[in-house]
């Protein structure tokens, strides 16, 4: 039988990574079936190109995972696929929470013929092994002899065989620089972002979060050994292609257990499994100046933070008081004296938030090193604390604001702001963090750091504002590239003149779904 793993894209902006359910189910697959996989930010597909797809390549059944924000096109997709006669099965957070509406059992229609709820670690190969005999039922729940929820161990991880999956889909380097970029050498040609997972849960609970919900309150790690493996599998690869290649872990707290995380940063050091990547972390989690250093030493470039507010007030009424505001600013430093990039998230349209407080955060901004900082508004997603929140009191203005994804929208009414002020100090965020004066400061204030560096710090920040100004085409990154000409020509003319030039390390990925780490 041959299956395709499906995610979609939210049709507006393009993710710079794929995402590891499809690699972890294909490495889960009973033998005896093929396995295709298709990220839809990566290969863009519609309706009728998926359902044309599923038919001329004899697809038997489908796997469809999706985020909130990307339900409406997943139910779209699944539409379009079971309309030509293929099953569909759908999980992730979402359908987990709301399995009646894609099962069609909550007034509309239905979108899928199974859902597999919550981690389907244990019930993928039940699921195709029931699809081959055409005997899907609705629901597939990880469960115990006794009924109750089971979450999967990770000790016994399962390979994932990075040595030979194709990832031609997920270069994402633009094929208009390819001819410029090959000739840098080191490979950067190819520049992929590999997810990798240490570890599931998280014990915070924070009232926007989906995660403590989805993957629980207690952490699973995997062994050390099975990490630190893939680690040099991955490094394998990039030497044998000479690409370019950086590593995401995906874990929602990648530092939870300081102890742990020490451990397996010492033994990718031993191991010399050392590549550059990007985690998410607490900011009270990186106080711990032992943990920056091994961080820094086993090959970390981005840290990810979701510091979310400026106001302490903020912060508690959504359960994330441990963040300290006034901490930030060493936090911070600590990790850019080791040469080691922030990605900072804040949320605007708390309760607590005012006009000006776009204006109020920058200005705290520009006391720190430079980093990518990147904005969002508060959104209630089905089943959280947040979402049960607004609903009692009445104040979500679109219930089921999934149905049509509209980005950087609010879908509840701000206590002390309106919809429109809050969408405004969005917009300020991005535009003043962003624009050509922006991105020169930023590069400036490390004149004194290597030339690479600074090349870095450019990269990411031209890639990082697409996030909110879509860069999808052509035209649209010759006039990013026009508008910031002169911090561009600044550097090129500064290794023109002979200074030793370091190639740079890999620009950051945009960490899709989810842009605050609990």
């Amino acid at each position: 039988m041959r299956i395709l793993l499906y995610n979609p894209d939210n049709g507006v902006t393009r993710n710079f990574m794929p995402h590891l359910w499809m690699f972890l189910l294909k490495s889960l697959t009973p033998a005896g079936h093929e396995v295709v996989l298709i990220d839809g930010n990566a290969q863009p597909m519609d309706e009728e190109g998926i359902a044309r797809f599923v038919l001329e390549q004899n697809i038997a059944l489908v796997g469809i995972g999706a985020m909130t924000r990307m339900i409406a096109k997943a139910y779209r997709m699944a539409d379009a696929i079971r309309a030509v006669g293929v099953p569909v099965v759908m999980g992730g957070p979402h359908v987990t929470e709301m399995a009646d509406e894609a099962l069609g059992r909550s007034g509309g229609p239905r979108h899928a013929d199974a859902v597999a709820l919550g981690e389907a670690d244990e019930t993928w190969p039940r699921i195709v092994d029931d699809a081959a005999k055409n005997a899907l039922k609705d629901t597939y729940a990880p469960v115990d002899a006794f009924g109750q929820e089971r979450k999967p161990s990770l000790q016994s991880y399962p390979a994932i065989p990075w040595d030979t999956i194709d990832l031609d889909q997920f270069n994402v380097v633009p094929k208009m620089f390819y001819p410029m970029l090959q000739k840098i050498g080191a490979g950067w040609g190819t520049f992929r972002i590999i997810p990798v997972e240490s570890g599931r849960g998280c014990p915070y609970g924070c009232e926007f979060c989906t995660v403590t919900g989805f993957f629980g309150d207690s952490i699973r790690f995997r062994t050390n050994e099975s990490v630190v493996n893939e680690l040099l599998l991955l490094k394998a690869r990039m030497r044998s292609e000479r690409g370019q290649i950086a590593v995401f872990f995906i874990d929602d707290n990648f530092a939870i257990n300081v102890k742990r995380t020490k451990s397996l940063l010492r033994d990718i050091i031993a191991a010399n499994a050392q590549v550059h990547w990007v985690a998410q972390i607490s900011a009270n989690l990186l106080r711990d100046e032992e943990l920056v250093d091994l961080i820094a030493a086993a090959g970390g470039k981005w840290i990810f933070i979701g510091m979310e507010s400026i106001d302490p007030a903020n912060l508690k009424d959504v359960n994330k008081g441990f963040n300290k505001p006034g901490e930030y600013a060493a936090v911070l430093e600590r990790l850019a004296q080791r040469n080691v990039f922030a990605i900072t998230s804040f949320i605007f349209g708390m309760d607590n938030d005012t006009v000006g407080v776009a204006d109020r955060t920058l200005k705290e901004i520009r006391t720190w090193p430079p980093g990518l900082p990147i904005f969002g508004l508060l959104t209630p997603l089905p089943a959280t604390p947040l979402y049960k929140r607004l609903e009692a009191a009445g104040r979500l203005t679109r219930p089921k604001h999934w149905q049509e994804f509209i980005p950087f929208a609010m879908a509840h009414t701000p206590l002390k702001m309106t919809i429109p002020e809050a969408h405004a100090e969005v917009k300020r965020g991005w535009a003043k963090s962003y624009s050509p004066d922006a991105i020169a400061d930023a590069v400036t204030s490390v004149a004194h750091k290597p030339l690479g560096y600074r090349v870095n710090i450019l990269i990411s920040r031209l890639c990082f504002r697409g996030i909110y100004f879509p860069q999808m085409g052509r035209f649209a990154w010759a006039k990013t590239i026009a508008e910031n000409r002169r911090t561009i020509l600044g550097l090129i003319k500064e290794a023109l003149r002979g200074r030793r030039v370091r190639v740079p390390d890999p620009p950051s990925p945009y960490p899709q779904g989810k842009l605050s780490p609990s």
